[in-house]
C-alpha cells in the first residue's frame, strides 16, 4: 500500500495547490452536513486520483456507476465504497479502486485525505482520500456490476465555464453540475459534483461560471436517489 506522501515537491507544479489545500480545508468549506458528535453511521471512503493524461494534461479520474443498479444508476462518482473490519481509510479508498476498475495501489502517491462527511438521510459518514497517479498504469471496468465506464476526465474543461451549470432535482433541490464524458454527455452533480466543485473553489481554480443555467437530471439519474444524499454543499440560490 502507498504510503502517504506530503512533500508538496514530490508532486507536479500543477498539483501542488490541491496537495497545499488538503491541509487547509476544513468541513465547513466542503458541507453544511458535519457528522454529529458520536454519530453511529456506516462509514466509507473514496478516493479522488489526479493524473496526467498521455499529453501531459492534468485530469482526475471518475467512474460511472453500472446502469442497471437499483440505486443511483449512472451517477458519476469517485471509485470507493464501505470500510471493511480493521481497515484504514486509505485501504478502504485503494482497495476499493482495484477491485472497481483494476488501479493498482503501488502506482500512487496518497497525499492527504478531506474532513469526514455526512450523508443524512442513509446516515453515511465518507472519507474523500486525495492521490496522484505517479506511475501511471492501466484501468479497466473490472466490476461490470458497479461500473458502467471510465473517465478520465480534464480539469481544465471542467473548469470550463462551457460545461458548468446547476442542476435541479424534481424536489426542488438545486446544486452544483458538471458535463464529463468524450461527448460531454454525462452530468456529474450530487456528492461527488460538490466535493469539486468546492475543492477547486478552494484551492484557487475555479472561473467565473454563469450560475444561471440550470438542467433537469435524466430520469435514469433520479432512480434511488435522494435530493438530500447528494447535497454535500450548501443550497444554491440561483441568480436572478
Amino acid at each position: 500500500m502507498s504510503e502517504v506522501v506530503q512533500d508538496p515537491d514530490r508532486f507536479p507544479e500543477w498539483l501542488r495547490p490541491v496537495v497545499e489545500g488538503a491541509g487547509t480545508i476544513t468541513v465547513d468549506d466542503l458541507t453544511r452536513f458535519a457528522p454529529p458528535p458520536g454519530v453511529d453511521a456506516r462509514r466509507g471512503a473514496v478516493l479522488m486520483l489526479f493524473a496526467e493524461s498521455e499529453n501531459g494534461e492534468p485530469e482526475v479520474l471518475l467512474t460511472e456507476r453500472a446502469h442497471h443498479m437499483r440505486t443511483q444508476p449512472g451517477q458519476v462518482s469517485f471509485p470507493g465504497g464501505g470500510i471493511d473490519e480493521g481497515e484504514t481509510v486509505v485501504e478502504a479508498a485503494l482497495r476499493e479502486a482495484y477491485e472497481e476498475i483494476g488501479l493498482v495501489s503501488a502506482e500512487i502517491d496518497v497525499f492527504g485525505q478531506l474532513p469526514d462527511l455526512w450523508l443524512p438521510p442513509a446516515n453515511y459518514v465518507v472519507t474523500p482520500v486525495l492521490g496522484y497517479w505517479r506511475d501511471r498504469g492501466i484501468v479497466h471496468v473490472a466490476s461490470p456490476d458497479e461500473v458502467h465506464a471510465i473517465h478520465h476526465e480534464s480539469i481544465a474543461e471542467l473548469l470550463d465555464p462551457e460545461h458548468r451549470f446547476n442542476v435541479r432535482h424534481p424536489s426542488g433541490w438545486v446544486g452544483p453540475g458538471f458535463s464529463v464524458g468524450a461527448e460531454k454527455e454525462v452530468i456529474l452533480w450530487g456528492f461527488t459534483a460538490g466535493i469539486i466543485a468546492r475543492l477547486f473553489d478552494h484551492v484557487g481554480w475555479t472561473t467565473q461560471w454563469d450560475k444561471s443555467r440550470v438542467r433537469d437530471l435524466p430520469p435514469l439519474m433520479l432512480q434511488g436517489n435522494a435530493p438530500g444524499q447528494a447535497d454535500l454543499a450548501p443550497n444554491t440560490k440561483l441568480r436572478e
